[in-house]
C-alpha cells in the first residue's frame, strides 16, 4: 500500500543555536551595537592583555620578582628608568617592570580562587536556601545579611589575620586573601541564586517532574539550577574587579603577600608612598596604573553584560534602530 508523501507526518526539525551564541561574552557581543559594543570590546581586550600577560609572565618579565641582582652586580635602589630596568626600581632594588608582569600572575590567581570558592559556596546554598525553604532558608539568610552588613574590607582582613596568621607565603597568601574575599562574596552569589531558584521552582516543568518521579538530585541540577544561573556571568565580571580591589587593598595594608614571596600591586604601591614626595614617580605610578586598567576592563564587560541582559535595553536599542 502506497502512502502519500503530503500524507506523512513532517519531520521536526529542532534549530540548534551556534555556538557563538551559547557563550557569555560572544553572544553579547553579537547582539551589541554602537557604543555599548565598543565599550564591551575595549573590556574584553584589556581583560584578554591582562590574562595573557598573566599566563606568559616567566616569559616577559626580565626578572624574577624578587630577583634583585644580575651578573653579580646589585640592582641600583630608587633608579630612574632606564636601557637596563625600562620602569625603573624601588626602594629595595627591586625591577619595576618585572614586579608589575608577575603581580597580574598573582592577581589572576586570587581573581580564579576567590570566584571559584564563591561560585561553589554561593550557588550550593542559593539552590538548596530557595528550594527547601524553611528554618534553612531562615538561617542562611540571617547569617547571609549578617555578613552582607559587616564592611567588607574590614571582613577581609579579619579573615586574612586568621587564615594566614603572618605566614603571607605565595600559596598561603594567594589562598588567604582568596577565602577572605570568598566569605564577602558568598551572600551575592546566594541571594541571586536563591531568588532564581525560589521562581523556577514554581514553573510547570518543575511540578511536572516531582509528579512523575524524577530524582530529587537531577531536578536540582538539571531542571531548578540549570535555568537559574543566567544572571551569574554578569555577577561574576563585576566580582572579579572588586576581588582585585579587595586584594590590593590587603596588600596596601600590609595584609598581603610579601614581597619576597610573590609580586603583588598593593604590596607595591604601600611601599612607594613615600617616594612620591621626594619625585619619584615610576614606582608608583605603573602598579597603579595596572590595578586601575584591569578594574577598567573587566568593569566594563561587566556593565556592558549587565545592559545587554537587560530585556528593556535590548528592546529599546532595537526600538533605535528600526527608528
Amino acid at each position: 500500500m502506497s502512502t502519500d508523501a503530503s500524507s506523512r507526518p513532517a519531520a521536526v526539525s529542532v534549530r540548534t543555536r551556534p555556538l557563538a551564541d551559547r557563550i557569555p561574552v560572544l553572544s553579547h557581543l553579537r547582539r551589541s551595537v554602537g557604543l555599548q559594543r565598543a565599550m564591551l570590546v575595549i573590556g574584553v581586550v584589556i581583560v584578554a592583555v591582562f590574562v595573557l600577560v598573566a599566563a606568559f609572565a616567566p616569559l616577559i618579565a626580565p626578572y624574577s620578582w624578587a630577583q634583585q641582582s644580575a651578573n653579580g652586580v646589585d640592582f641600583a635602589t630608587q633608579q630612574p628608568p632606564s636601557a637596563a630596568h625600562i620602569w625603573g626600581t624601588t626602594v629595595s632594588g627591586f625591577d619595576v617592570f618585572s614586579r608589575v608582569i608577575w603581580g597580574a600572575q598573582t592577581a589572576l590567581f586570587a581573581i580564579l580562587a576567590a570566584i571559584v570558592f564563591s561560585l561553589f559556596i554561593g550557588v550550593a546554598l542559593g539552590l538548596l536556601s530557595g528550594y527547601f525553604g524553611g528554618w534553612l532558608d531562615r538561617v542562611l539568610l540571617v547569617i547571609c545579611d549578617a555578613i552582607y552588613a559587616f564592611p567588607s574590607l574590614l571582613l577581609a582582613i579579619v579573615m586574612s589575620i586568621v587564615i594566614s596568621r603572618g605566614q603571607s607565603t605565595l600559596v598561603g597568601g594567594i589562598l588567604a586573601a582568596a577565602i577572605s574575599i570568598t566569605v564577602v562574596f558568598v551572600p551575592q552569589y546566594f541571594r541571586v541564586v536563591r531568588a532564581e531558584v525560589v521562581r523556577v521552582k514554581a514553573e510547570p516543568f518543575v511540578e511536572s517532574a516531582r509528579v512523575i518521579g524524577v530524582p530529587l538530585g537531577r531536578i536540582l541540577v538539571r531542571h531548578v539550577l540549570r535555568n537559574s544561573t543566567r544572571t551569574l556571568p554578569v555577577v561574576v565580571t563585576l566580582n572579579a574587579s572588586e576581588a582585585l580591589l579587595t586584594l590590593a587593598g590587603l596588600g596596601f595594608l600590609g595584609f598581603g603577600i610579601e614581597a619576597t614571596k610573590a609580586a603583588e600591586w598593593g604590596y607595591d604601591l604601600n611601599r612607594s608612598v613615600a617616594d612620591v614626595t621626594s619625585g619619584i614617580w615610576w614606582t608608583s605610578i605603573f602598579p597603579g596604573l595596572a590595578i586601575v586598567l584591569v578594574v577598567l576592563g573587566i568593569t566594563l564587560v561587566g556593565e556592558s553584560l549587565n545592559d545587554l541582559s537587560d530585556p528593556r535595553l535590548r528592546t529599546r536599542r532595537r526600538a533605535g534602530g528600526a527608528a
